[in-house]
């Protein structure tokens, strides 16, 4: 016997959240007169508003997504001992990764007709999960991650997941280092500085000035603090005390200057001794090179360090060979002459991760420059243990982890990865973007943006009940039909039908159209498979509202559902014709974890008398599984069964007339309305 369906609810089934919210804000349900569980709304606080896909069979690039999602889906998947780059080129475990941290991250898409550039990448949020996990084994390293994950791949630079790849593919790959501060670095470090840009006047055995000896001191003076500041923890370590101070030479600097200084003749005797020690291994040489670095170093078309002193550059070379860099000498007699760093961009990170210099205003000259890495080999694939994983998004959505380039799982297919179960929660936690119609309006008013088709939405419908009270899809479309910029939107909402006036402007340009999504005419069946959405005669009478204000309507059969849905196709099309569509498309069901299990209990519960039949034609159509996310095959499925679907859908739609795609959304009348405030141009 079935179970009665739950009010207003597609399934009862909740697995318990896996991450803790950080705000909530709670609405009573209104499709329910039973005590129901609260709709709960979380405040989507992420910076950006137009999410980018890569999937070559999403007729989109970008998509707008008000509800639901952190607009990349930038979550990532990965065991906490993975070491992260950082901004410092400090490689960290991401387990001790927060919020504000930022890593050394780079475009997640080119711009059009470039190459992807190193960026900034900042910290918004951090998860902990447990997960099952794949073991990416490569030449030179190895990292478990869920199999969601994707990697960038060296030969076309496109973006895979771990599950999809294999022996022989190349990924991109920068060198980790991974070596921390010990007392020997900082001594070479402290030397380091002192030799490149400090002051030291003191030989032992001298006494006070007032008796004659002369005036001793140590002193560094610089405008960037970051290294002085280090300098302060080195010389506490050891006993000396000292501070930064304002430091003023004459003529006055360009930028403003302060100093680490030291003066008691019992503490310049600790100095003293720690720049004579014999010390000459690796970590030594490592802080020296930082310090002289920090001091002289110069990071632009390439990295230089300069120096009067020839003999002291020639130290410098010695050092920098014993740890694997070259440096070539370029004297200038009479001048400052140069050591620079011989190789590619790739030596200048390893560099800087192997020494580790303070100053990170020189290492972020980095940013801006093109993204050229080494390619890294993979050996294997092999499965991973259920472990704990965090998930970190970023603003770029990219970051170096075990020194591969990573990306985020674009549209992933369950809730879960929001933080909640695939069950219940999918249904009743929302995420909400108040500020995407501002956001909007920034991302276009960029001359960075061209003009494109933006998909409303790309990951859940743009109208969902809580939209008629916040309005923000509408507030959305006024954004872009002030911007004339096309959209596509597709929804299973009659609410839609309240935006007739704004897509009917921007229809007038060509810039819009609007699908609808219908999966059944049964009314019974509709509120068992989507008890939330509008019935399917409201969602008609949307249509036809629509298509009678002049907007290009279409209709989506999604998803088709073998043995349940698929026989409905030619009534579903001939309705959709009578109501203006001019257009149609299908999508066939699958079913990705935890999803399957979702659907599997569903059908127990409310068809127990079919469940047998439709996932056997379901696994039909998937080559023997419940889904198949490969390209070409995901969207339409493969097989006997399915080439039946695609005839009936074919001759159906050419009999109605709907066997044509929409016309190209036009991008001609897209245009930037001034800033307020702003000053026109004259011409």
């Amino acid at each position: 016997m079935s179970r009665p369906d739950v009010p207003g609810r597609g399934t009862a089934a909740n697995p318990p959240n896996r991450y803790e919210p950080l705000h909530v804000e709670l609405e009573p349900d209104p499709d329910s007169d039973a005590p129901p569980a609260p709709t709960v709304f979380y405040r989507d606080t992420s910076r950006t508003i137009l999410a980018e896909n890569d999937s070559p069979d999403v007729g989109f690039r970008f998509s707008l997504n008000p509800y639901r999602g952190c607009e990349h889906g930038c979550i990532y998947c990965m065991q906490p001992d993975t070491p992260v780059l950082h901004a410092d080129m400090a490689w960290r475990p991401i387990g001790e990764v927060r919020v504000g941290d930022v890593l050394f991250g780079f475009d997640e898409f080119p711009e059009p007709g470039r190459t992807r550039k190193f960026r900034p990448a900042v910290v918004e949020a951090v998860w902990w999960s447990r997960r099952p996990t794949l073991r990416l084994v490569t030449e030179r390293t190895e990292v478990v991650a869920t199999a969601e994950h994707r990697w960038l791949q060296a030969r076309d630079f496109r973006w895979s997941q771990t599950r999809q790849l294999a022996a022989g593919r190349r990924l991109r790959y920068v060198p980790v280092v991974t070596e921390d501060f010990d007392d020997d670095y900082r001594v070479g470090y402290l030397a380091g500085m002192t030799l490149g840009d400090g002051t030291f006047r003191y030989q032992p055995g001298w006494r006070s000035a007032r008796l004659g000896f002369p005036a001793a001191y140590w002193r560094v003076a610089l405008a960037d603090q970051e290294p002085l500041l280090r300098l302060l923890e080195i010389l506490a370590r050891f006993g000396v005390e000292a501070g930064v101070r304002a430091f003023r030479i004459r003529p006055p600097a360009r930028r403003a200057m302060e100093a680490v200084e030291v003066r008691s003749l019992a503490r310049l005797a600790i100095i003293h001794a720690l720049l004579n020690a014999e010390r000459d291994g690796r970590s030594y040489r490592r802080g020296f090179l930082a310090g002289f670095f920090d001091a002289e170093g110069n990071n632009g078309d390439s990295l230089r360090l300069s120096q009067v002193d020839v003999s002291v550059l020639e130290r410098v070379q010695r050092y920098a060979a014993g740890l694997g860099f070259r440096f070539e000498l370029e004297p200038r007699p009479g001048k400052a002459s140069t050591l620079r760093l011989v190789g590619r961009l790739v030596d200048r990170i390893r560099f800087f991760s192997t020494c580790r210099p303070a100053i990170l205003r020189k290492i972020g000259a980095l940013y801006g420059c093109e993204m050229n890495v080494e390619p890294e080999t993979v050996l294997a694939v092999e499965p991973g243990p259920v472990t704990d994983v965090v998930d970190i998004q970023t603003s770029t959505g990219t970051f170096f982890a075990a020194g591969l380039a990573t990306h985020n799982c674009y549209a992933r297919p369950t809730h879960e990865y929001l933080g909640f179960s695939a069950g219940l929660d999918f249904e009743r936690r929302i995420m909400v973007k108040e500020d995407a119609p501002e956001l909007l309006r920034q991302a276009l008013a960029s001359r960075r943006w061209e003009p494109q088709v933006v998909a409303l939405s790309g990951n859940t419908d743009c109208y969902q009940p809580v939209e008629r009270r916040l309005e923000i899809t509408r507030r959305c479309l006024e954004v872009f039909a002030e911007f004339r910029n096309p959209v596509s939107a597709i929804t299973k909402s009659a609410l839609v039908a309240r935006d007739a006036d704004l897509f009917a402007e921007l229809a007038r340009h060509g810039a819009a159209h609007v699908l609808f999504s219908v999966t059944t005419l049964d009314p019974e069946l509709a509120r068992r498979m989507e008890p939330r959405a509008a019935r399917p005669e409201r969602r008609l009478e949307a249509m036809a509202a629509l298509a009678r204000a002049g907007v290009p309507v279409g209709v989506m059969i999604g998803p088709v559902i073998p043995g349940l849905n698929d026989a409905e196709i030619p009534r579903i099309l001939e309705a959709a014709a009578r109501a203006g569509a001019q257009s149609a498309s299908w999508v066939l069901l699958r079913l990705p974890k935890p999803v399957d299990e979702l659907f599997e209990r569903w059908l127990e519960e409310r068809y127990p008398e079919r469940r047998a039949r439709v996932l056997a034609r379901i696994r039909d159509t998937r080559g023997g599984r419940l889904s198949d996310s490969s390209f070409g095959h995901r969207h339409r499925g493969q097989g006997e069964y399915a080439e039946q679907i695609a005839a009936l859908f074919a001759a159906a739609a050419k009999k109605h007339g709907l066997d044509r795609p929409f016309p190209p959304l036009e991008t001609a009348a897209f245009r930037r309305p001034p800033t307020p405030g702003a000053q026109l141009s004259l011409l």
